[in-house]
C-alpha cells in the first residue's frame, strides 16, 4: 500500500510539472522570434549576390516584426526540412511561400494568409505544349472542384507523356500527384530554380509553380523563351494561401503574427509590397 502511495504522490507530481511546463509554453513572452526562409523562391524571398536575403516575405517580416514589437534572425533553411526543423526547435516560424494546407496542418499550424496566386504552367514558347487550353483562367479545388478536374481532363491530351518539372514538398507537386500522376511524368527538384535550368535545357517539357514566382521567372534575363501557359489553380489542396507555419503549442506567437498581418491588409502594406515584387495584388481575400 505504501509503494501505491508513493507511486500516486509521484504521479501527481509529475503532471503538475508537465502542466506547469505546458502553460509555460502557452504563456511564453516573445521578445525574439527566429523565421526560417528558403532563400531560392524568388520573389517571395530569394539570395542576393551579397549573401543578404531579399524579396516580398523579407520586406514584410521587417514590418511583421516591428508591429509584434520583437527582435527577429531570418535563417536560410532548405524547404523539404522546415516543418520537421520547426518542430524539432530550430526557429520559431516560416515564412517561406508555404501554403497553409490541410496535410501539412497535421503537424503544424498556420497563420492568417499574407498572400496568394495560384499555381500554373510555364514551358518555352517553342514547345508545343506552349499553347495550352484554358490559360489564364482559374479554377477553384475549393468550391468547385469538379469544374478543376474538368478542367486538367482538358489538358490530360496535350500532357500525356510529357515530363512536368516541380519542386518536392511543394504543394504544385501535391497537385500533380493527385491530379495528373499515371498522365504526365513528374520530375521532381530541391528548389525552383533548378527545374527552371531544366526547363530551359530542354530536359522538361513544362514545370509547375506559383503564378507569381513562374511570372517573375520568365522576365529574368536570359529566360525571354519561357512563358506561362494553361489554368490557374488554387484552394483545396493547394491551400489557402502562404502563412506563416508554427508549432501548434505557440498559440500567442499565432495570435501576435495574426495581428500583424490583418494590420498590413489594413494599411495597405500588403498590397504596396504586392505591387512592389509581383506587379499585382495578392492580398488574400
Amino acid at each position: 500500500m505504501k509503494h501505491l502511495t508513493a507511486f500516486l504522490k509521484l504521479l501527481w507530481l509529475l503532471t503538475l510539472v508537465f502542466a506547469s511546463g505546458a502553460a509555460h509554453a502557452d504563456d511564453k513572452k516573445w521578445t525574439h522570434v527566429t523565421i526560417a526562409t528558403e532563400g531560392e523562391f524568388r520573389p517571395w524571398n530569394f539570395t542576393k549576390a551579397d549573401g543578404t536575403l531579399d524579396g516580398y516575405e523579407i520586406d514584410l517580416i521587417k514590418y511583421l516584426c516591428a508591429h509584434m514589437k520583437v527582435e527577429c534572425t531570418t535563417v536560410v533553411q532548405s524547404f523539404d526540412g522546415m516543418i520537421p526543423a520547426l518542430n524539432a526547435g530550430k526557429f520559431d516560424a516560416i515564412i517561406s511561400g508555404m501554403s497553409a494546407t490541410p496535410k501539412r496542418e497535421e503537424v503544424i499550424a498556420f497563420s492568417d494568409s499574407y498572400g496568394t496566386t495560384g499555381q500554373t504552367f510555364a514551358t518555352l514558347k517553342s514547345g508545343d505544349v506552349a499553347q495550352l487550353p484554358l490559360k489564364g483562367e482559374v479554377f477553384s479545388l475549393a468550391s468547385n472542384e469538379a469544374g478543376a478536374v474538368d478542367a486538367v481532363k482538358k489538358l490530360a491530351p496535350m500532357l500525356q507523356g510529357k515530363t512536368i518539372g516541380v519542386q518536392g514538398s511543394s504543394i504544385a507537386a501535391a497537385f500533380l500527384d493527385k491530379y495528373l500522376k499515371g498522365i504526365a511524368i513528374i520530375q521532381e527538384y530541391k528548389t525552383t530554380e533548378q527545374h527552371d535550368l531544366d526547363l530551359k535545357a530542354g530536359r522538361v517539357d513544362l514545370i509547375m509553380a506559383s503564378t507569381a514566382y513562374l511570372s517573375t521567372a520568365a522576365a529574368k534575363p536570359g529566360n525571354e523563351d519561357m512563358v506561362l501557359t494553361g489554368p490557374r489553380f488554387q484552394g483545396g489542396l493547394l491551400g489557402r494561401g502562404s502563412s506563416v507555419g508554427l508549432r501548434k503549442g505557440d498559440t500567442e506567437l499565432k495570435t501576435m503574427f495574426n495581428d500583424a498581418i490583418a494590420s498590413a491588409k489594413a494599411d495597405g502594406t500588403i498590397k504596396a509590397l504586392s505591387d512592389k515584387w509581383f506587379g499585382f495584388d495578392v492580398t488574400p481575400r
